[in-house]
């Protein structure tokens, strides 16, 4: 099996943990990836963008000049097109960009993700993260102890509030849930393809990697 590091709160190595080869050094398949990606940003849209026509733009009941006589081309409205003033001509209009992808290809998607950065020797594991208060400090500390001097993904077991307060102050430092409860079981939580990939380093408790070694499975 793959094997990972796991460090202390002082980013100090304090042994070696084994992960499953099936979700950290699995074949990465950029195209999967690539299209959850897409997928991922299409649905953060709002799609709310919106311009008026012609029949929305207030005035220009009245025909500007008489059709015939004048010398000048017809028109019908000063709220045409082509009139300044006028109406939007196939401008954008509130719609929604979403649409699904299978369930098996998210799954995929993310064990690739995770073997990309296992395979960049960017995956960290923390045999305890937790906190027992706000402190921004310990994290600073945890990643100099780490040596990670970039943007970082902190995965957490479940929502840690110490943990995300701790962290949030500090530039390029993002923290996610591994799963959520649902009925006493593990599913899918907050963390995704694109949050790992748009993050140089990722960095996991000992119960996240548990957590998402059991839903990935």
């Amino acid at each position: 099996m793959a094997k990972v590091a796991l460090y202390n709160m002082e980013g100090a190595k304090t042994g070696d943990m084994e992960v499953s080869d099936a979700i950290f050094a699995a074949e990465v398949n950029e195209t999967v990836l690539h299209q959850v990606v897409v997928n991922y940003l299409a649905n953060q849209r709002q799609g709310t963008q919106s311009t008026k026509t012609r029949t929305e733009v207030r005035g220009g009941g009245i025909k500007p000049w008489r059709q015939k006589g004048t010398g000048r081309a017809r028109q019908g409205s000063i709220r045409a097109p082509q009139w300044t003033g006028g109406g939007v001509a196939l401008g954008p209009k509130p719609r929604s960009y979403r649409f699904s992808v299978n369930k098996q290809v998210k799954r995929l998607a993310l064990r690739s993700a995770l073997s990309a950065k296992y395979a960049d020797y960017k995956v960290f594991v923390i045999d305890e993260l937790k906190l027992d208060e706000i402190k921004t400090a310990k994290i600073v500390n945890l990643l100099k102890g780490l040596e990670v001097n970039t943007k970082a993904l902190i995965v957490t077991d479940l929502a840690d509030e110490n943990v995300y307060k701790s962290a949030r102050n500090i530039k390029g430092v993002s923290v996610t849930p591994s799963a959520k409860m649902e009925g006493g079981e593990h599913k899918a939580g907050a963390i995704n393809v694109y949050d790992i990939l748009s993050h140089d380093a990722l960095i996991l408790s000992k119960e996240a990697v548990a957590n998402i070694e059991e839903v990935l499975a």
